[in-house]
């Protein structure tokens, strides 16, 4: 009976040791989530632009795990109803903007 609890101790001893390295090391490698400078989340918007709430939060969400990430609203020719609930989304939301299209096009 001894050798059984002293098993079991061992064992949970054993287990705690460990749990508490894993989270050592993991606070030591992961002590900060990297930052990409620059990195430019563009949501290409034209026409009524139906689905913009949604995805401008989904893009905040993506934003949240990307530090440093800024989100363009990029204005490829809204209607006016739809420009000012962009106008109202950039306001209200940090590192976001609403851009003329134009500036995005490729050449």
């Amino acid at each position: 009976m001894m050798l059984l609890q002293d098993g079991c101790i061992a064992f949970l001893a054993a287990v705690g040791l460990t749990t508490v390295v894993w989270l050592v090391a993991g606070a030591i490698f992961h002590a900060g989530r990297p930052a990409i400078p620059g990195l430019l989340l563009v949501l290409p918007l034209r026409d009524e632009a139906l689905a913009m709430e949604s995805d401008v939060r989904e893009l905040r969400r993506v934003q949240g795990q990307l530090p440093g990430a800024k989100i363009i609203l990029a204005d490829c020719g809204l209607t006016p109803d739809a420009r000012q609930l962009a106008q109202y989304l950039a306001g209200r939301g940090k590192n976001t903007v609403l851009a003329d299209g134009g500036d995005f096009q490729m050449k």
